[in-house]
């Protein structure tokens, strides 16, 4: 099989994502963008568009600094989120999420508000069966 045979079949097998598959990389980008961080960073940059690293930092609380480099490296590599580093001193970066990001994060959006809107529901619910184990 020659290369470009090789890689058309790679393409092809990709074109067919399948998340319930253990080896399709869909499950890679889902765990970066549905972990606590992940969904909470790309929430964020929804709103009000570029923000730097240590706005990003206030804006979610009780994330550490290593877990939000951590997250935006995820997800700068799966292509939702833009770096832009700027050249002065001392360095300034900025954060944004590229247009798949954009599309991505407000699917996360519904979902938080579908959560926050059904909180005290979920938390009912919760302590109803936490009592019934008693």
């Amino acid at each position: 099989m020659s290369p470009a045979e090789t890689a058309q079949d790679l393409m092809d097998r990709l074109a067919q994502a399948n998340v319930m598959a253990a080896e399709c990389p869909s499950r890679q980008v889902l765990q970066h963008m549905t972990s606590r961080w992940g969904t909470l960073v790309l929430v964020a940059l929804t709103a009000g568009g570029v923000h730097r690293f240590s706005a990003l930092r206030r804006r979610i609380g009780g994330v550490s600094e290593r877990m939000l480099a951590q997250t935006l490296q995820q997800l700068e590599a799966d292509g939702l989120v833009h770096r832009h580093a700027h050249d002065v001193v001392p360095p300034h970066v900025d954060y944004s999420l590229t247009p798949l990001g954009q599309a991505g994060a407000a699917q996360l959006v519904g979902l938080v508000a579908w959560i926050e809107g059904n909180l005290a529901d979920i938390l009912t619910q919760g302590s109803a069966r936490d009592l019934a184990a008693e």
